[in-house]
């Protein structure tokens, strides 16, 4: 299995825990898994079976005991047959053709939406991965020509982006310029009206405090109400060079609040993704049951917490780091 592969290549650069494989798996922008328990522990398990690695427990005064796993001459062998077997050609198989093949049922209004909203998350990945700190674990090799292996994967994952932003170009003057007139009566709203109303844009500050930067979100203002909203929002701090979100009640909307609706949800999953720090004021007698059960699972961690006073939100962003 590639990921077996994979955590063998890790450990030839020295030994690591469980716990050290999944985060650097976690925080890899090519590394196509996600790095949970049960991968990384049955790889480790197969690899040991095999004779690839080996393992000892450490015992730590006051901590739990933690176990390492360091590779084998066997696994340091197997690493370079592997190395050298037959590549597989890079994937072309991707979800968003798949939903975009049958796009003509859409009017030109919701078409142009659907593009918009890609290109929106296409830019924001590439703003991640160009603003991202050259720290962790592939940020040098062992050699020069390995930190150069690495700073070439980089390059290689933003050209992918940046093709992908060009190509979306293409498609928006393909087809939006020659949109089927039988599809602009979908909507009882106007065009006019519509895209007036797609072209509010959030309304923000950029706050400087402490050497740290934060976009603040006062009522009042576009509320987040769509999953388009927190991209946008995610955009706006790569181009401001802020890693976190400060967002007054107000500004989210009802349905956002909603827990069925699964914005809150998806909004979650961004953040993380995006390496976003968020925290929010909001009022409770705006939180339903549910959400309420789902901000006291976010305050457990440390992307997405909600505060009574806004001091108290600004000092969690901002020094926060220090206290987890």
């Amino acid at each position: 299995m590639l990921i077996n592969y994979a955590i063998l290549g890790l450990l030839s650069y020295k030994p690591l825990t469980g716990y050290d494989l999944k985060k650097i798996i976690q925080t890899s922008s090519f590394m196509p898994w996600s790095g949970n328990n049960n991968q990384i522990y049955k790889a480790l398990l197969e690899l040991a079976d095999n004779g690839f690695v080996t393992s000892e427990v450490y015992h730590q005064n006051g901590f739990p005991c933690k176990k390492a796993y360091t590779i084998t001459q066997t696994g340091l062998a197997e690493l370079k047959k592997q190395s050298k077997s037959m590549p597989e050609t890079f994937a072309t198989k991707k979800p968003f053709l798949v939903q975009l093949a049958w796009t003509d049922l859409l009017s030109g209004e919701e078409l142009e939406e659907l593009l918009r909203q890609y290109e929106q998350d296409i830019k924001g990945r590439i703003f991640m991965e160009q603003t991202k700190a050259e720290t962790g674990f592939f940020k040098q090799g062992r050699t020069l020509r390995e930190t150069a292996v690495w700073n070439l994967i980089k390059e290689n994952i933003i050209t992918s982006y940046q093709c992908e932003l060009e190509w979306i170009g293409q498609v928006k003057t393909a087809l939006l310029s020659h949109a089927d007139t039988k599809h602009r009566d979908v909507t009882s709203v106007t065009p006019s009206v519509l895209l007036k109303k797609e072209n509010i844009k959030m309304t923000c500050q950029l706050i400087e405090k402490n050497h740290q930067r934060y976009i603040f979100l006062s009522p009042p203002g576009k509320p987040i109400q769509t999953e388009t909203d927190v991209i946008e929002l995610i955009t706006v701090c790569f181009e401001n060079n802020a890693g976190f979100l400060l967002i007054h009640g107000e500004r989210f909307s009802d349905d956002f609040l909603r827990l069925q609706t699964g914005i809150a949800g998806a909004a979650l999953q961004k953040f993380a993704t995006y390496r976003i720090k968020v925290a929010a004021v909001i009022d409770e007698k705006r939180m339903g049951g549910k959400f309420k059960e789902f901000l006291t699972e976010s305050n457990k961690g440390n992307i997405f917490r909600n505060f009574t006073r806004i001091e108290e939100a600004e000092h969690w962003l901002l020094n926060g780091n220090k206290e987890n």
